[in-house]
């Protein structure tokens, strides 16, 4: 009982698949109709699993065709087949299909009564995320469930990246850094002491509130002190980020720093670009074996306009595959969350701009740095 084959549904299944509704639900059943119009949708999945000939469950996948996102609107075992495993097996068939048609996460709900299931959904790595409110026909609530499924493979293309997550909310940018760092210079530390040391370089000490972030031009200047090249593309001249502070005192100090940054500059072999950089210029680094580290808007990633430094570690013809050092434990987010992380290049390409007004954007390139050449004989 426990051999169970799993595939797509086809039209001969409907019958089956309505008797198997009925039996699971006495309620927010789906209908033979939708059925029809869900395994006729080339872009959603009805995933079945048989036994002997009988059908044994089913899973339904949506896909909707704007994002990136799948989701599991309704999974089904026959009480005759419970207890093998097949709940599982349905949850990880409907993943490889959301992974085929190139969706980044799954998510689901389920309601907030059923412990089996949310057990399950908890042992596959989904984490809770949300609630409907009366979501279903008897005015239940629904808790809703995500789990990250396209995971980078890795490629000799690309120069592997080790990951170090950012140990207090304003050392995004030393964290990103240390990773470059560390991609190219093997005795390159990662240790929280290493990350403050390269804030208290980098920073620019004033930002929004709080403690001051890390610009592009301190970042630049700390990679070159710890011995590798530098190219800088940043689309702005002058001081940055003025406009996150009101105060004159403030925006005087800003500027102080960003004069110090380009007085410290001007005494290395940074290259500095004052132009946008292009999603070929960043591949052509990787391909290279450089690693960008770029500046952000997290509002794609959890709709907080605040600017962000993550590490880029490959590309291809979809994604953008990009270190995040930002771990929201509190939200149930692991390290395993946030490496590789997969953007569509379309929305990285949104991403990699900070602002509404003339958005900065900024980028940081670093590798091994090339030994001078000696000069010719005459």
């Amino acid at each position: 009982m426990s051999d169970f084959v799993l595939r797509q549904a086809d039209i001969k299944d409907l019958q089956a698949l309505v008797k198997l509704e009925n039996q699971c639900f006495s309620e927010d059943r789906i209908s033979r109709r939708s059925f029809r119009r869900f395994i006729e949708m080339p872009r959603d999945r009805v995933v079945v699993a048989e036994s002997e000939g009988n059908l044994a469950g089913y899973c339904l996948v949506l896909m909707h065709k704007a994002t990136r996102l799948a989701r599991i609107y309704s999974i089904a075992v026959s009480p005759d087949y419970r207890g093998h495993g097949l709940g599982e097996k349905l949850v990880r068939a409907a993943e490889a299909e959301a992974v085929k048609a190139g969706r980044i996460v799954m998510r689901l709900e389920v309601r907030e009564d059923n412990t089996p299931a949310i057990g399950l959904y908890e042992r596959l790595g989904y984490r809770k995320f949300g609630t409907y409110r009366d979501y279903y026909e008897d005015h239940g609530n629904a808790l809703r469930f995500e789990r990250r499924i396209l995971f980078y493979e890795p490629s000799d293309d690309f120069v592997q990246v080790p990951y170090y997550p950012q140990s207090t909310e304003f050392t995004c940018g030393p964290s990103a850094l240390m990773m470059a760092l560390a991609a190219v210079n093997d005795e390159q530390t990662l240790t929280t002491l290493e990350e403050l040391r390269v804030w208290r370089e980098a920073t620019t000490i004033f930002m929004l509130s709080g403690h001051g972030g890390c610009g592009p031009h301190g970042l630049a200047l700390a990679a070159w002190q710890r011995g590798v090249e530098v190219s800088a593309y940043i689309n702005q001249q002058g001081a940055l980020f003025k406009d996150t502070v009101r105060n004159e005192d403030k925006k005087r100090v800003l500027e102080l720093v960003h004069e110090g940054f380009m007085y410290d500059i001007a005494l290395t072999g940074i290259e500095l670009h004052h132009e946008p950089v292009t999603l070929e210029v960043l591949e052509s680094a990787l391909r290279q074996g450089r690693i960008p580290v770029m500046l952000i808007s997290t509002w794609q990633l959890n709709h907080s306009r605040v600017p962000h430094w993550v590490t880029l570690c490959a590309m291809d013809d979809q994604f953008v595959y990009l270190h995040d050092p930002e771990v929201d434990v509190a939200e149930g987010e692991t390290i395993a969350d946030k490496q590789y992380l997969p953007i569509d290049r379309r929305v990285f390409e949104q991403m990699a701009r900070y602002g509404a007004n003339q958005p900065l954007q900024a980028a940081i390139i670093i590798g091994p740095r090339r030994q001078p050449q000696p000069a010719a004989d005459h």
